[in-house]
């Protein structure tokens, strides 16, 4: 299957979820499906709740190289909009293995900024700005380095680089008024530059990243496809803050936890110049699904 194909297939298997109908699409007779860190026979799971397919907030990153399809976007589940992390995986025509990143949105009305994805998401990449897939898989991996080593020199990050988590702007966000920076006590940090904010420390509550899968180099658009798990065990208990004036630390009051997380990621001229991501809090100690 070349790119296009892949995209298509995608579509036609979150048409397929909408539709609660698995044989709209052309399963593997042993095709495993992972939803949320959970083995889930195909048919249940998201498969009876999904209620609608993508709208606008939708992108898709085909690699032919790998067989593989990654989806990040908004879909309908029980009426309500929900974001999903989805990964198909192709042999010879029928999809052998499927992940869903689900996280239910609960009642909790959908955030402004998934609303319409990013311009710089959906624009193909120049072949003067495209660097080859294994420095594209290499710089991807720089960002889970930069965040474990709480260093953002690690990481090749473009100046105007955003980091989006859920729909939340966390790196670079040059929106808030003062009014709403006087009450988000994250506002200093969510102001700063993605490398910026990760040299400080304010990520040193995050013990470890792993299961890092590296899904699709979409080497076209200049993106990739990553599921992960960033765990937390809880300690520091106060993080030592560097090079913020006036703040020198930040408590960590989370406890332990696991976050199961996407990341896409758009790579031009070798930096990282925009991060989609989404997740969800799970307990600790989980695996992801296919280990």
């Amino acid at each position: 299957m070349d790119r296009q194909d892949l995209v298509v297939l995608m579509d036609q298997y979150l048409e397929a979820l909408a539709r609660h109908d698995p044989s709209l699409v052309p399963l593997a007779a042993d095709a495993k499906l992972v939803e949320n860190t959970q083995v889930t026979p195909i048919g249940e799971g998201l498969w009876e709740t999904a209620s609608g397919a993508p709208a606008d907030f939708r992108i898709c990153v085909a690699d032919p190289v790998a067989g593989q399809v990654g989806f990040l976007g908004v879909i309908e589940e029980k009426g309500k909009p929900t974001l999903l992390g989805a990964r198909l995986k192709v042999d010879d025509g029928r999809i052998t293995e499927i992940d869903h990143l689900v996280v239910h949105s609960g009642d909790r009305p959908l955030h402004p900024n998934l609303q319409k994805v990013r311009a710089n998401l959906h624009e193909a990449v120049s072949a003067e700005e495209r660097v080859p897939r294994e420095q594209m898989l290499e710089i991807a991996n720089l960002y889970y380095e930069a965040i474990v080593q709480d260093d953002g020199k690690i990481a090749p990050f473009a100046d105007t680089c955003q980091r989006r988590e859920n729909g939340s702007i966390t790196a670079n966000d040059q929106t808030q008024t003062a009014e709403e920076a006087a009450l988000d006590d994250f506002s200093v940090f969510r102001k700063m530059k993605c490398g910026e904010q990760l040299s400080t420390g304010v990520m040193s509550y995050i013990t470890y990243i792993n299961s890092r899968r590296f899904i699709a180099v979409d080497e076209e658009m200049g993106l990739v496809f990553v599921f992960s798990i960033f765990r937390h065990d809880g300690e520091p208990k106060v993080m030592e803050i560097k090079g913020v004036a006036g703040v020198t630390e930040r408590a960590n009051n989370w406890g332990p936890f696991d976050l199961p997380a996407a990341h896409v990621f758009k790579i031009k001229k070798g930096q990282i110049c925009d991060i989609e991501a989404i997740g969800y809090i799970a307990q600790p100690g989980i695996t992801n699904g296919w280990e």
